[in-house]
């Protein structure tokens, strides 16, 4: 940051060119809620020891909440209002909070009132000692059990057993990054709840506070049990994104040699039937089995050869690197492609 966080700031530095903090809220249909959200935030920061933004993300909504955006754009400093075109998903809002974010901090929330803006100091005393993220947790939670909190547990066990990340709460969205964490990171999809798990792949530590979470003042609830099937399809490409990306041959590979092996078995199965009992070969189910098990494999690895060249095409033409640096001291450095040498001062 240009200042640490225990650097006591005078009120008129809110309005710095560059805060500390940037808090982002993605709002869709939320317009009994907006004058609460901004009344809160207000509050809560009233006497911050740091400089803040605020970017609301209206994500495309079919009531007044832009209108009554624009109403209170004036009551909070360093206020950003952002319209999307069309409802693209709380994802999609949030990600686009974060390429507008300037602050060194980016602090998302939900804009239904429920996640406590008071909180935000918390996680902020949870980054100083030396996390890079910090996820809200919502110990006692003020949401229905079978259609919100139970299916909620189960993700969450399900997200932790197969990340190897394990929190209570992933669906929290009032959490704490470092910048240089999640400007790395790309949302699609329902992805954002994953962003602990992702930025700990790339060698973010993470750590967990419990958060107060209030009850739904206004309107209702825009997630059901429908999402969860999103949230598991989602979960199926983090992981292999951030395990076999750089490598998919290992998984198609993998199952294309299980199917070879399978086949074989099946086809000297049939083979042993025929010999020693008789059993008619072309009318036993093995065959078939054998056969499609034998296509599978020749299928699975030709997939597995082919994402392997969609992957270095991909880092490839754009230069990606397959590593992240968290920081260099000394040494040397090559400068593009010239023979020449730059110092590093670290």
């Amino acid at each position: 940051m240009n200042r640490s966080l225990n650097d006591k700031i005078p009120p008129e530095s809110l309005l710095s060119n560059k805060p500390d903090i940037s808090i982002v809220i993605p709002l869709f249909n939320e317009q009994q809620n907006v004058n609460g959200l901004v009344d809160d935030i207000k509050q809560a920061l009233s006497q911050a020891e740091f400089s803040y933004e605020v970017i609301l993300v209206d994500d495309g909504s079919v009531d007044a909440t832009w209108s009554q955006l624009q109403l209170v754009r004036d009551r909070l400093p360093g206020l950003q209002l952002i319209r999307l075109r069309r409802n693209f998903g709380q994802t999609a809002a949030m990600s686009a909070g974060f390429d507008h974010a300037r602050g060194d901090v980016i602090i998302p929330m939900d804009g239904d009132l429920q996640n406590d803006p008071a909180d935000i100091p918390r996680l902020l005393d949870k980054l100083r000692e030396g996390y890079d993220v910090v996820s809200g947790w919502r110990k006692n939670r003020h949401d229905d059990l079978l259609t919100r909190k139970v299916p909620s547990w189960i993700a969450n066990s399900v997200i932790g057993a197969i990340t190897g990340v394990h929190l209570h709460d992933y669906g929290c969205t009032l959490k704490a990054y470092h910048r240089d964490v999640v400007k790395h990171i790309r949302l699609y999809g329902e992805m954002h709840r994953f962003i602990p798990a992702l930025a700990s792949w790339t060698g973010a530590s993470v750590a967990e506070v419990v958060v107060n979470h209030r009850p739904r003042r206004h309107g209702k609830t825009k997630y059901g049990l429908g999402r969860t099937f999103k949230v598991i399809l989602d979960l199926i490409t983090v992981k292999f994104l951030g395990t076999f990306s750089t490598r998919p041959l290992h998984v198609f590979g993998i199952i294309g040699l299980f199917s070879v092996i399978f086949s074989l078995l099946t086809g000297l199965t049939m083979i042993f039937q025929k010999l020693r009992y008789g059993i008619d070969m072309s009318g036993n189910p093995l065959l078939v089995l054998s056969a499609v098990l034998g296509m599978m494999s020749i299928q699975f690895l030709l997939m597995g050869l082919l994402a392997e060249m969609l992957s270095r095409t991909y880092h490839e033409s754009q230069n990606k690197p397959t590593y992240i640096v968290r920081e260099i001291v000394g040494g040397r450095r090559i400068v593009s492609d010239s023979p020449k040498e730059e110092s590093v001062h670290g």
